[in-house]
């Protein structure tokens, strides 16, 4: 019993002076996510003044750190503080507070960065090359980190690492400048995306300042090659070597990511300057140095610089969209596309430039006071847009400081020289002559002149004498139009009947067409006949002249022939003539003259014919022609007789005495006698 008591007891004290040895070796064991902060409670190179990070092994906080794993540090002399890894998540920032290292400058907020700092992991050589205490200018990006927390304290969005040192000043602080970042969204990158058109003003609250003739911190080191290059804001030491002061910066942030320093520089949004179409942008710059005058000699109303200057911009910008800083200037966006200004009330053009515009009030040639309605359509070439601005300072100013006055004198003026009535009758003239004569004034404020439009004069409420003169024009008007309205109903229905001759015409065109063609039919076959006709006249004429000149040699020929027998003939003929003429003469003689014998012959003749052709010297049928006279009737035959010998003995007798005369009657009456009754005529001597 005794015996297992004291194999009890050996044991205890073995263990318990393995226990005493490895506290006494100081035997640590660190997890490989955490790290060992090593504090030596005594040295014998003394203590610490005013540092915390013992850097020559004086007593204090050392810089190097004990890593995972097994380690020997006695108790004696160090004390070991286990503090875990600092990890800072993905698209996050941490900030880091530096307790030892230089004290900062006067200009100084942020401490430094110090390259060879492994990113604030190496403390000795951050200290040594220069590192600052406080609040630092370097971040931490996202990652696993080894600190020394008795040097850094390390700020993440969700936690603050540090050592405690039971300092509450120092805790305060560092409580506050995480309360500052959270505020500024520090913690996460600037991003700017490109559908959102906003643009990033940075302010930095670190450098040299400004001045006081400045409001706005010129550009520097936003070359990519330049040594200096900041990057946007992300390279602290480059943006301050490159000259970059403290203050609102005149460079913008664009579309993009950016991992800034909240405490070196705050970021405000604000939207792109969009310039529509139909717009450019006139740029004022409040920021720049003097720059050289391009408005020209005759130009008085100010200066046009170049871009970049301060002052007035003599190129406008085109339409499109710009990240401009508007805390460096001011785009004034003036339209280039056609403008309407109304003189009328609560009326307005698509730009607003006439809200205070009403009415020009005149008075006319016959005192009448009415109020004119105006419109005016001008636009502004767009290279002279700065010139326009320069002048006037916005387009607003313009139409309100000069255009309305100009344009209301010009009307009242024109209103004195016009009665009421011409006012309105020759309004067309009046607005060409206005358009003509106001294109000059215009283009000496560098506006461009398109029309000038004029309403219907009218008048107050309480003035009706006006609208007495306006019924009486309407009245004659509607007079007129009533007349022209009779006129077109005349012509209406003249056209009417045309119209109805033209359906009737349209009606009847098939025959019409038909008749046409055949009249076309007819008339090509009568040009065929025609020239048939003409080919065989033609072809007669030819046959006729070849037979004409035969027959003229036959003819020849037979003529001489004929002459030689006529000849012959002739003189036979002549001698027989002349035989029976000589017997005529003698038997005229013996009938007594030669009517008796004309008659004789024509009676003979005249006998023979009835004898051979056998007709009834008295008709069957008796004709009565005439009142009977004396028991006598005439019949046809008779009376044919009767005239026959009458008109020849009519004849013959002219030139017979009295006793010659009545023995012819006698011979005419005794051969109508035997005519009657049928008998022969018989002719005596005489």
């Amino acid at each position: 019993m005794n015996e297992m008591i004291l194999l009890g007891i050996k044991v205890v004290s073995i263990v318990l002076g393995v226990i005493i040895l490895l506290w006494i070796i100081g035997f640590r064991i660190i997890p490989n996510d955490k790290v060992g902060i090593i504090e030596k409670w005594w040295s014998t190179k003394g203590s610490l003044n005013e540092q915390i990070i013992a850097l020559k092994g004086e007593a204090g906080y050392q810089p190097a750190l004990l890593r995972g794993g097994i380690h020997f540090r006695t108790p004696f002399i160090y004390k070991v503080h286990i503090v875990p890894l600092v990890t800072i998540p993905q698209g996050k920032i941490a900030y880091v507070f530096a307790r030892d290292g230089k004290p900062l400058e006067a200009t100084q907020t942020l401490g430094k960065v110090v390259r060879e700092g492994n990113n604030f992991q190496d403390v000795r050589s951050f200290l040594e090359n220069g590192g600052q205490k406080g609040p630092q200018r370097g971040i931490i990006r996202e990652g696993t980190y080894a600190f020394n927390l008795a040097q850094f304290v390390i700020i993440t969005e969700n936690k603050t690492y540090y050592l405690k040192m039971g300092n509450k000043h120092e805790l305060d602080t560092i409580l506050t400048m995480s309360r500052l970042i959270s505020e500024r969204r520090g913690f996460e990158p600037i991003i700017i995306e490109g559908n959102s058109d906003l643009v990033g003003i940075v302010t930095v609250h670190d450098g040299q300042s400004l001045g006081s003739e400045n409001i706005i911190c010129p550009i520097v080191g936003d070359n990519h090659n330049d040594e200096n290059y900041h990057n946007n804001f992300q390279n602290i030491d480059a943006f301050l070597k490159a000259g970059g002061y403290r203050g609102r910066q005149y460079q913008v942030l664009a579309d993009g990511t950016y991992f800034i320093n909240r405490l070196f520089a705050t970021v405000e949004y604000i939207p792109k300057i969009i310039i529509p179409v139909g717009f450019v942008g006139v740029v004022v710059s409040y920021t720049g140095s003097k720059g050289e005058d391009f408005s020209g000699t005759d130009y008085k109303h100010g200066e046009l610089v170049k871009k970049g200057y301060r002052g007035v911009w003599n190129e406008a910008l085109m339409p499109g969209k710009y990240a401009f800083n508007t805390y460096a200037g001011n785009i004034i966006k003036v339209p280039t596309t056609n403008v309407i200004l109304k003189w009328i009330s609560n009326q307005n053009g698509s730009h607003k430039y006439d809200e205070n515009l009403k009415e020009v009030n005149l008075i006319t040639k016959d005192a009448f006071e009415p109020t004119l309605p105006l419109s005016v359509v001008f636009h502004i070439d767009y290279r002279k847009a700065p010139l326009v601005i320069q002048r006037f300072g916005d387009i607003k100013m313009l139409v309100d400081q000069t255009l309305d006055p100009m344009v209301s004198a010009y009307f009242k003026n024109i209103g004195q020289t016009k009665t009421l009535i011409e006012l309105i009758q020759q309004r067309n003239e009046i607005q060409a002559q206005s358009s003509l004569e106001m294109k000059g004034k215009f283009d000496h404020y560098n506006l461009e002149l398109e029309e000038v439009l004029i309403g219907t004069p009218g008048s107050s409420k309480a003035d009706t004498n006006i609208e007495t003169i306006l019924t009486q024009l309407r009245s004659r008007q509607i007079a007129k139009e009533q007349l022209e309205t009779y006129e077109t109903q005349q012509k209406a229905a003249e056209k009417e009947k045309e119209l109805r001759e033209a359906e009737a015409i349209a009606k009847q065109q098939t025959t019409l067409t038909e008749s046409d063609i055949n009249i076309r039919i007819q008339e090509n076959q009568g040009k065929a006949e025609l020239m048939k006709a003409k080919q065989d006249a033609e072809k007669i004429q030819n046959l006729s002249e070849a037979e004409a000149y035969k027959v003229k040699k036959q003819s020849e020929a037979e003529a001489f022939k004929i002459k030689i027998t006529a000849e012959a003939d002739a003189d036979k003929e002549a001698r027989v003539g002349i035989s029976k003429a000589i017997a005529a003469r003698e038997q005229v003689n013996a009938y007594g003259g030669p009517q008796y014998k004309v008659i004789n012959d024509v009676m003979t003749s005249f006998t023979n014919a009835i004898k051979e052709g056998k007709i009834d010297i008295v008709p069957r049928t008796l004709i009565n022609t005439g009142a009977e006279g004396e028991g006598k009737g005439a019949n046809a035959f008779e009376s044919l007789v009767m005239l026959l010998l009458s008109e020849k003995l009519t004849e013959i007798g002219e030139n017979k005495t009295i006793e010659e005369s009545e023995e012819i009657l006698k011979i005419k009456e005794e051969i109508m006698d035997n005519l009657r009754e049928k008998k022969p005529i018989e002719s005596e001597g005489n």
